[in-house]
This record gives C-alpha cells, sequence and structure tokens, in this order.
C-alpha cells in the first residue's frame, strides 16, 4: 500500500518534534489502518510507539493508554497468540472497568475481544459468558443495532455455529446481516463477514446452493474491499474448497485450498491457526482421493502446529488427531494409530 507508506513517512517529518501525543494519534491511526488491511507487524509497530508514549504522557491507566493496550491485543489474536492477546486485554479490562465504569461502551468492546479469544481457544462457555455479558450491555449503552451491538451478535452465532447448534446460529446471523446492511451498507467488510458466517451454517446444513451464493457475494466484495489476498478473503475462498469438498468436486476443492494456503502463508504466516486449518482442509481432500502420503504430511503439519499453538485438548488439534488417526488405521498402520489413541479427547466437528 504506497499510499500508505507515504502518509507514515509524512507523519514521521511532520510530528516527530511535537511534545504532545499528536504523534501517538497518528500512530495510533495508522495501526488501525494496517491491522485492517491484515498488515499485523506493521500495527504492532505503530502501537508499541503509540503505548510508549501515551504511558510516558499520561500515564498507564489513561483511556488512550488502555485503548492502545486493547488494540494491541487485537494484532497478538489476529496472529493465533492467544495467550499474550488474553494478558494484554485482562490489563485493558481491568483498567478500563476502574477508569470509566463496567458498563462503559470502551469496556464493553475489550469484553466482547476477550470473547473472541477465548471462542478461538475452544473454550465455549467463557465466550459466551463474556458475550452475553457485552450484548446486554451494548444494547443498552448503544441500541440494538449499533455497528458493536451487531458485531457482538455476529459474534455470538459464531460460539453456536462452532458447538453446532446451527439455528441459534442462524438466527443470529440474519440478524447481524439485516443489521449490517442497514447500519453500514451491503458491501461493507463488516456486513460481508456476516454474510460468509452465514454461508458456513447452510453448508453445514447441506444446503450448498444458499451458501455458494453467499460465499460467492462474500469473496466478490472482499476482494474489491480488501484485496485478493487479505486474510478475510483466503478465510472466504477456505470456506468455499470446503463447500466443493462435501460436494465432491475435488479438483475445485483443491485449487482454493492451494490459494488459501499461499495467501494465508505469506500473510499470516506458516504456524498461524488459520493457516494449519487450511493445510488440515487440503489433507481431507487427499485423504478423500486416496493420496495418503499427501495427506500424511499436511496431517503432521497441522497436528504438531495445533499442538503448539492451540494445545493438545483445542477442539481443533483433537480434529486433526482423529483424522491422523483414521488414515494411519485406513493404511493399515496399526501401530501408528495405537500410539496417537491415548491423546484422543472428545468428538470432532466436520471441518475445522
Amino acid at each position: 500500500m504506497p499510499h500508505i507508506n507515504a502518509v507514515t513517512k509524512h507523519m514521521q517529518s511532520q510530528y516527530s518534534a511535537l511534545g504532545n501525543t499528536q504523534i501517538e494519534d497518528g500512530a495510533c491511526t495508522l495501526g488501525n489502518v494496517f491491522i485492517r488491511h491484515g498488515r499485523y507487524k506493521q500495527a504492532m509497530e505503530f502501537y508499541e510507539r503509540a503505548l510508549a508514549g501515551y504511558e510516558k504522557a499520561l500515564g498507564v491507566d489513561h483511556p488512550y493508554t488502555l485503548a492502545t493496550v486493547n488494540d494491541m491485543a487485537l494484532v497478538f489474536r489476529s496472529q493465533g497468540q492467544y495467550v499474550k492477546a488474553l494478558g494484554l486485554f485482562e490489563q485493558a479490562l481491568a483498567g478500563r472497568e476502574k477508569a470509566l465504569g463496567v458498563d462503559h461502551p470502551d469496556t464493553l468492546e475489550t469484553v466482547n475481544n476477550m470473547a473472541t479469544v477465548f471462542d478461538g481457544q475452544g473454550q465455549y462457555e467463557k465466550a459466551l459468558g463474556l458475550l452475553q455479558r457485552a450484548l446486554a450491555g451494548r444494547e443498552k449503552a448503544l441500541g440494538v443495532d449499533h455497528p458493536d451491538t451487531l458485531e457482538t451478535v455476529n459474534n455470538m452465532a459464531l460460539v453456536f455455529d462452532r458447538q453446532e447448534q446451527y439455528e441459534k446460529a442462524l438466527r443470529l446471523y440474519e440478524r447481524a446481516l439485516a443489521g449490517c446492511e442497514k447500519a453500514l451498507g451491503v458491501d461493507h467488510p463488516g456486513t460481508l463477514i456476516a454474510v460468509n458466517h452465514m454461508a458456513t451454517v447452510f453448508c453445514s446444513q447441506g444446503q450448498y446452493e444458499k451458501a455458494l451464493g453467499l460465499y460467492e457475494r462474500a469473496l466478490a466484495g472482499n476482494e474489491k474491499a480488501l484485496g485478493v489476498d487479505h486474510p478475510d478473503t483466503l478465510n472466504t475462498v477456505n470456506n468455499m474448497a470446503i463447500l466443493f469438498d462435501s460436494q465432491g468436486q475435488y479438483e475445485k476443492a483443491l485449487g482454493l485450498f492451494e490459494r488459501a494456503l499461499a495467501g494465508c502463508e505469506k500473510a499470516l504466516g506458516v504456524d498461524h491457526p488459520d493457516t494449519l486449518m487450511i493445510a488440515n482442509n487440503m489433507a481431507m481432500v487427499f485423504d478423500s482421493q486416496g493420496q495418503y502420503e499427501k495427506a500424511l504430511g499436511l496431517y503432521e503439519r497441522a497436528l504438531a502446529g495445533r499442538e503448539k499453538a492451540l494445545g493438545i485438548d483445542h477442539p481443533h488439534t483433537q480434529d486433526t488427531l482423529r483424522d491422523l488417526i483414521d488414515l494411519h488405521q485406513s493404511t493399515g498402520q496399526t501401530e501408528q494409530a495405537q500410539s496417537l489413541q491415548a491423546r484422543l479427547h472428545p468428538p470432532k466437528s466436520p471441518h475445522n
């Protein structure tokens, strides 16, 4: 993004000698732009600069300082570094509750964000508890149709979706989508997130035509608004591949998985949870085709990465472990399968 780089240089040259917080404000603004475009390293650099300045000029408990801590946590969450994210969200939440009150919109923002970390860790009950608090508070403080309220509605739907409570999820997605279309517009990235998520429910229910239409809408919109290599765009590419895999259209699925995997490796890194999810999904296609060597390599990569990033007890790690056991059993490698059985726990979901 050459225009952002130019603005960065301009800001550094114009404000470097200022003694107030104007440079920190500008750094936060640029950090927000970079995170929206999936450029997490650059976002963190600006947030760290802003945080150091705010702490020195305003103190560690000032709302501006706490807002930056919250934003830094968002970067770690987006990178799949959930422990670091949770620590910063806890710091921001404690500070905001003390400085602003438990029902202030900024406090509720951090409550909502913290819930998404627990969701990412597979701690769905903790996530739902926080989302219920955030939703009740945001409805009261901001209104039922405010974009922030709808964000929480969408996040709650996502948790129900992961738990395979599809009817609950669908009702919430429908509310989020209708509200976002009205408040933000039909092509806004926030609206397209709801479109993408609703499609996943239809796909899980076997309503593939409905799902494909929504995925195509989300993909076209995200490519236009965010770019072809943005993580949100690649998430929709991955989801479309899952749909084609479910229909037995393996070549289409593999082509999309390859695009999503290459894009996520570049944008997020080879060990990011989203990258590992795609590697696991691609392994499932090779497994279905009887290409066991290719499947084995990807399953082993996904398992090692997920165990390191998420832990052995995370539902996604368990899914990959189960897939790998099934592969060993189907190829007659009973010893390898038995050695993995002891690490196995709860039931798996269809695609993660």
